[in-house]
């Protein structure tokens, strides 16, 4: 399951934002897996695995469907995860209030930056739970773990970053070549 991990994490890492469905499927998915896994405890890993896929196809048809109100709901879930997972691994003993109100807080800041500021906002969100989700399932001690999300993270906002300008750098040429 690990590998399915780190490949999401990769497609969000350096596609979140050119593919917002993708980023909302995933981060779908790596929220149902991670419910499932936890309410179904002790149930085959099939039925958690069926539970986040569907999660997963359900948020990216919804973004496509309803854009800007899906894209909000999956900032929510990224904002949370990847604060929980931040407090989870800043604090060894996890304790459970804090990492749920780390969660809370980072789900409201994810989803109102993600309505506001819509592109800069998957750019950095996609790359920090793409860094979380990778991360989190490489066996590494906590400081390389933490320098590999640092590295990754940072490599995913340039990535994304570099991408949205040489759009937007392209589209308005294609506008002048239209109209001569």
């Amino acid at each position: 399951m690990e590998w399915l991990n780190v490949f999401i994490g990769a497609a969000l890492l350096f596609f979140g934002r050119r593919l917002f469905w993708l980023f909302v499927g995933c981060v779908g998915f790596i929220a149902g897996f991670k419910i499932a896994r936890d309410t179904l405890q002790g149930q085959p890993e099939w039925l958690i695995l069926l539970i986040a896929l569907g999660a997963g196809l359900l948020g990216a048809i919804a973004s496509v469907v309803l854009q800007r109100i899906a894209i909000s709901i999956a900032g929510f879930f990224a904002g949370g995860y990847c604060l929980s997972a931040l407090a989870s691994a800043t604090l060894h003993a996890r304790p459970e209030a804090i990492v749920w109100a780390a969660f809370a807080v980072g789900a409201m800041l994810g989803a109102i930056l993600t309505f506001t500021l819509l592109d800069p906002a998957l750019i950095v969100l996609s790359s920090l739970t793409g860094a979380t989700a990778i991360s989190q399932n490489v066996p590494l001690d906590p400081p390389a773990r933490a320098l590999l999300f640092a590295v990754l993270a940072v490599s995913g906002i340039l990535v994304q970053t570099g991408q949205y300008v040489g759009e937007k750098n392209r589209a308005p040429r294609r506008r002048r070549d239209e109209a001569a």
